[in-house]
């Protein structure tokens, strides 16, 4: 098996970082937590990442890189169904291969409108992908959109802890589609 290349390993620490500040908040995270989580010595952490400060930097620009890709990927697709679709396949993608990043985002929506301010602009960023404008959106589109998302969020985290990714990815499309208001649309088997 060949050795992980130096982006890899930033990006497990990363990742895992992530999850632990999703988990603890950033002020209850220590660099030994994290060094423990990637099985490292605090020093040998310190070689990929120079700070705490500096992890949740990384896993902010990783967030709002994945959300301005996100939303360009459907920017062409009208709001409706397919875009909807589009937007959660992707986001099942993303929560599988970094399943901390993934928590670390859906940190907003247990903060509310105390969350970090980068945190609420991610979240206008996937209200854009949505197509939503929040100028005239409704509170249903809203509370729909809450709740597909933080549930795929947590039933991914769910399916990658317990190595059933390929095995429930098309029950977790099927139901963030329903729960965005278009039941059936989805088959139920997985995928």
């Amino acid at each position: 098996m060949p050795r992980p290349t130096r982006a890899e390993i930033d990006a497990e620490i990363l990742d895992h970082a992530a999850g632990l500040f999703a988990k603890h908040g950033f002020a209850n995270t220590s660099l030994q937590q994290i060094a423990d989580a990637v099985n490292y010595s605090k020093a040998g952490l310190l070689h990929h990442y120079p700070s705490k400060q500096a992890l949740y930097d990384a896993a902010m620009e990783t967030s709002r890189d994945h959300m301005e890709t996100l939303r360009a990927s459907v920017e062409t697709l009208a709001p409706g169904i397919e875009r909807d679709r589009a937007v959660v396949e992707a986001s099942v993608t993303f929560a599988y291969d970094w399943p901390g990043i993934s928590a670390f985002q859906y940190r907003l929506a247990e903060n509310g409108q105390n969350a970090d301010p980068e945190m609420i602009e991610l979240g206008m960023i996937m209200y854009a992908a949505l197509g939503i404008d929040m100028q005239s959106v409704e509170q249903e589109r809203i509370v729909r959109v809450t709740s597909a998302f933080t549930g795929l969020g947590i039933t991914a985290s769910v399916a990658v802890r317990a190595d059933l990714k390929r095995e429930w990815r098309g029950f977790i499309v099927a139901a963030a589609m329903d729960a965005l208001g278009h039941a059936g649309s989805s088959s139920r088997k997985a995928s």
